[in-house]
């Protein structure tokens, strides 16, 4: 059985270590909010962009835009690999990259080869570690996403798609559901799908005039399109990275409490054991006497 001293060190590591995870829990719930804010802002803006960009397609079908054209003749997809720069998130990472390991082996599996950008520290190591073709990446995005940050990693994949050498490109990320629960997604980015792009059946049909003309306006909103589902993602999974991140400090915090109560139960049955052989020997010596 271990010293009284030795378990006394033990009990006020723990509380140390409690300390430490008790203000971390404080801390993600102060961004926790800041985050969900964040996300629910840009939610309005991308579900407006979706509807501009269905009446769009719809209005003028005579110019399809290569971001609609489906292909199968590259033998190469991409993704978009949304995680956290930092760890103590539970198992928000390991969600989202068994995701997307599933999916990259049903890829591989047809024949096809794999690029991918990493936004997010954890999912760049793992790329590096499985040995995927990193064609670019963005980390240290801190507690706010900016577009301009995002912009020139996914825009390589973008023009990729364009110029024909991808077959599609997939984004996943962690979407947040509510404080307890995220959700490990994958969407499909490009080609952008009919579902997404559906305009409202109640709607009446949109006419447009375009200026300077429909093809550079088409083109240039639905980069803005799918910039937007790119930021939106970044935002989901900030948001879920900090609840998760409270839940799991939360849980480490009680279980630390636990342990120290454990601790002290173990401490006191030692020191009253060695209170009783002191007697015992005290008694002992006296009746030797």
């Amino acid at each position: 059985m271990a010293s009284g001293k030795e378990i006394r060190g033990k009990i006020k590591s723990v509380e140390n270590t409690k300390k430490i995870t008790k203000a971390m829990e404080m801390v993600a719930a102060s961004k926790m909010r800041k985050a969900q804010e964040r996300m629910r802002a840009a939610r309005p803006y991308s579900e407006k962009i979706r509807n501009i960009a269905a009446n769009l397609s719809q209005a003028n079908p005579e110019y399809t835009h290569p971001f609609l054209v489906t292909q199968d003749s590259a033998k190469r997809v991409g993704f978009v690999v949304v995680t956290t720069d930092k760890g103590l998130c539970g198992g928000l990472n390991t969600n989202a990259l068994r995701l997307l390991t599933t999916k990259m082996r049903d890829v591989e599996s047809k024949g096809s080869k794999i690029e991918a950008v990493a936004i997010g520290n954890k999912g760049f190591g793992f790329l590096n570690r499985i040995g995927a073709t990193i064609v670019s990446h963005a980390v240290q995005l801190g507690d706010a996403p900016h577009l301009d940050k995002l912009i020139g990693p996914v825009k390589v994949l973008l023009d990729a798609y364009q110029e024909g050498r991808l077959d599609a490109v997939y984004v996943v990320y962690t979407k947040f559901i509510n404080t307890m629960r995220q959700e490990a997604t994958l969407e499909q980015l490009l080609p952008l799908s009919a579902d997404k792009l559906e305009a409202d059946k109640d709607s009446h049909a949109w006419d447009y005039i375009y200026e300077p003309d429909a093809q550079l306006v088409i083109d240039e909103l639905l980069l803005r399109y799918v910039e937007a589902l790119i930021f939106q993602a970044v935002a989901e999974n900030m948001a879920s990275e900090q609840s998760a991140r409270m839940v799991a400090m939360k849980s480490a915090s009680d279980n630390a409490g636990n342990v120290i109560g454990e601790l002290k139960l173990v401490y006191n049955k030692t020191r009253q054991a060695a209170i009783t052989k002191e007697l015992s020997e005290i008694v002992s010596g006296a009746a030797a006497v």
